[in-house]
Order: structure tokens, then C-alpha cells, then sequence
């Protein structure tokens, strides 16, 4: 999952347990209900929503799905036609833009109404310490990021995705983040029950599905052509790749390849 890191994400490995992607599967593996799962960041030079994200996502809901979960999706405005495409059926929950009061407002709302065992947030964009949104760049996203951050404020057990530092979750180890010099200068402070770090937040999802399919003993992964044309369609609905803001089926600069090397890789240790 730290294979070929672009960004210094490698920095924070020391920062978090060793086995950290048991730990957070087990936490999928042992809680039982419905699981809300929350991604979609929005790329201001395009104004759509990134391949990074939405296919990690999907591929853990469909995982837990077949382990006889229930699954929501929740995303905002930007991302909810791409999860309503890309979800297969699960439902998606799209969360207003608002500002810190409403959010947290309507984040108790989603809460009572679905009562999840379980938060998960892969890619999702996440505050900082001064209630901002920011980009790899640090520029400010926050006009059309919702504060999805609120429904993790509660004592839910919970998981972060992220290859950045800007993202839910990284909280956990955002003075690491802050001190290495390669992620983002002002990261997220929003934390999490187990945090997944990875090169790419795709990656991280499909190394949390390995993890778990060694712990139930199935495989519950995708196939390569699987998340390959998962990964076109997002693009085909107009999702981007966050680097370069082309719409070409590429997520972070990788080719559909690397990811294929990637993902054998993973079910080659998910079945050992």
C-alpha cells in the first residue's frame, strides 16, 4: 500500500501501529450493523470529484455487503451522482454544505436516522485545526466541501483512508503530518478509531479489504478488470485525477497497470 509513495506519506509509517490494516479490518470484521462510509473530494480546477476515493469506497462496501452489512454511502453535492452510479444499489446520503452549526446539526440527524455500528472515510477531505477545507495545495475547498467531520465526533468506532494528511483521520498523527515537510503544511485534526495510510487512499480501501478477507478466510476483493472499469466509469461520469485534473482513467499519475500490481499483490498476501 506505501509502494511507489509520491507525497512522503511513508513519513507517518512510524507514527502508526504496525499492523495497522489488521487493525482496522478487525474493526470491520467485529462490528456488526450498518456502516456508513463517507468519500468524494472535490478538485477546484475542474469542479468534479477525483478518481481517488469513490472506488476505494465501493469496493469496501461490496465487501461488507457480502459479509451481510448494510451500507451508506455519505458525500455531497459534488460526488452523490458519482456514488448513486458507482454504489450498486447502497444507499447514498448526500450532506448539505453548511456552515459548522448546521453540520454538526445534520450529522446528529444522519446518526439518529441509521444508527451505524461503524464510520469509515477514505479520501474524504477533513478540518483543520481552524475549521478550513484545504487541498494538497492548501488552497481552500471549504465553499464546496461538506463537513461530513461531525458525524465522527461521536464515541462510533471508526476508520481513515488517507495518502495526504488533509484527509478524515489523520488527526491521529496530525503533528507527524505537520513536521515532515513533504504532506500538507495544515493538516486535518479530525481523528479516528484506526487510521489506514497508504500512497494512494484507493490503495489504502483495497488493502483494508485484503486485511479483511484474511480474517474471514474469503476473498472479498475486486477482480483487476473489476476495479478497472470502476475506476473508468468514475472517470466516464467525470471524475478526475487529482494530480493532473484529467479525466483519463488514471488515479494520483498511476496507470490502470500499477494499480493492477498493486491489487494482485494484495490478494497474493489475502490468501496466504
Amino acid at each position: 500500500m506505501l509502494r511507489y509513495d509520491k507525497r512522503g506519506v511513508s513519513a507517518l509509517r512510524p507514527h502508526v501501529p504496525p499492523d495497522f490494516c489488521t487493525q482496522a479490518a478487525r474493526l470491520l470484521a467485529e462490528h456488526d450493523g450498518t456502516v456508513l462510509i463517507t468519500t468524494g473530494f472535490y478538485i477546484l480546477k475542474t469542479g468534479t470529484p477525483e478518481t481517488d476515493g469513490p472506488p476505494g469506497a465501493v469496493a469496501i462496501g461490496h465487501a461488507l455487503q457480502r459479509l451481510g452489512r448494510r451500507v451508506v454511502h455519505v458525500t455531497d453535492r459534488v460526488s452523490e451522482s458519482l456514488m448513486n452510479e458507482l454504489g450498486a444499489g447502497a444507499e447514498v446520503v448526500s450532506f448539505p454544505v453548511a456552515d459548522a452549526a448546521a453540520s454538526a446539526s445534520h450529522a446528529r440527524e444522519v446518526l439518529a436516522r441509521y444508527t451505524p455500528a461503524l464510520l469509515i472515510a477514505i479520501e474524504r477531505c477533513g478540518r483543520t485545526a481552524d475549521g478550513r477545507y484545504l487541498n494538497m495545495r492548501g488552497l481552500d475547498v471549504s465553499a464546496e466541501t461538506a463537513q461530513v467531520d461531525f458525524l465522527f465526533r461521536d464515541a462510533i468506532p471508526s476508520v481513515g483512508v488517507g495518502d495526504g494528511g488533509n484527509e478524515i483521520g489523520m488527526g491521529n498523527v496530525a503533528a507527524a503530518v505537520a513536521a515532515s515537510g513533504k504532506l500538507v503544511a495544515d493538516p486535518c485534526v479530525t481523528r479516528v478509531s484506526t487510521l489506514v495510510i497508504a500512497s494512494v487512499s484507493n490503495w489504502g480501501g483495497y488493502g483494508l479489504v485484503a486485511a479483511l478477507s484474511g480474517l474471514v478466510g474469503r476473498d472479498l476483493l475486486p477482480t483487476v478488470d473489476e476495479e478497472r472499469r470502476l475506476v473508468e466509469r468514475a472517470a466516464a461520469l467525470g471524475a478526475v485525477d487529482g494530480t493532473t485534473g484529467e479525466a483519463d482513467g488514471k488515479v494520483d499519475g498511476f496507470t490502470p497497470d500499477v494499480t493492477a500490481e498493486i491489487l494482485t499483490d494484495l490478494r497474493a498476501l489475502a490468501l496466504k
